[in-house]
């Protein structure tokens, strides 16, 4: 268990002593919605109250947060958000709480599978959309996709990066393509691309709106671990405890179900 973990369980369990009332205000990555909002429903809150939560493209909410906006957790969709919001604050804790894997959601007349994924992506009249790099850790880990296809076939990163279309992901600069649609959802929809690289964990929500939609686990050769992270902004005893939480066997556990890898265990069969 990481040092800083083990240091933020001991603090939390000299929390048990009565104490004001607080309020927490958590900030997250889009991929993370569902699962942070059923944590936050489920963590022992005690006597304080849960502001709304605000969610969006991580690097776009870290921008919010370093503009002056009070959150006391960040989760992100990846590490370095978080990372850039301790730089310089050592008492800001950093904490590696799940994993994710990254799957193609395509129209199926492509007939897309593992053994011709990057053929079809590199075919000149397959449609490519992603999330935006820098903005979101979605569109940075697809283009961490294309540079892992160059050492398959050579000169296939700058083919991708080429035909990519950033369509989600940057905020004002990526505008929802369908009114009352999610993103991806949009994407397919409006008729704007035929493969899309997104988390594995999001594919059900998408199919749920578009069920044509096939999935497609990327190959070994391509594939990336995304890796979620928080921060805890705000030392303060529910900020604390919900991080703990989080990391708990039921806070895992909760993660798991909304498709996530857990990073602690999560034994659903527990007496």
């Amino acid at each position: 268990m990481p040092r800083k973990l083990i240091g933020l369980l001991a603090t939390v369990l000299a929390l048990f002593t009565p104490a004001r009332a607080d309020t927490l205000k958590v900030m997250g990555a889009g991929s993370l919605r569902a699962a942070m909002t059923d944590l936050l429903q489920h963590f022992p809150k005690q006597s304080d109250e849960v502001d709304t939560p605000e969610f969006g493209a991580s690097g776009l909410m870290r921008q919010k947060i370093e503009g002056g906006a009070h959150v006391d957790v960040f989760a992100s969709a990846d590490l370095e958000q978080p990372h850039k919001l301790a730089a310089g604050h050592p008492e800001r804790l950093v904490i590696l709480f799940a994993r994710n894997t990254l799957c193609a959601l395509a129209r199926p007349e492509l007939g897309l599978n593992g053994a011709n994924f990057l053929d079809r992506l590199l075919d000149p009249a397959v449609r490519i959309a992603t999330s935006t790099p820098g903005s979101d850790p979605l569109g940075t880990y697809s283009w961490e996709v294309f540079a892992r296809a160059d050492s398959v076939k050579p000169g296939a990163r700058a083919t991708l990066e080429a035909k990519a279309k950033k369509l989600v992901g940057g905020g004002e600069k990526t505008p929802l393509l369908v009114a009352g649609k999610g993103a991806v959802e949009g994407i397919f929809l409006s008729d704007q691309a035929d493969v899309m690289l997104i988390y594995c964990s999001a594919v059900a929500a998408v199919q749920e709106e578009v069920p044509t939609l096939t999935s497609v686990k990327l190959p070994s050769a391509l594939a990336v671990q995304p890796a979620d992270g928080l921060v805890i902004l705000e030392s303060k005893p529910v900020a604390l405890r919900f991080a703990a939480f989080v990391m708990s066997e039921d806070g895992q556990a909760i993660l798991q179900r909304h498709g996530l890898e857990p990073i602690a265990s999560a034994d659903s069969n527990r007496r």
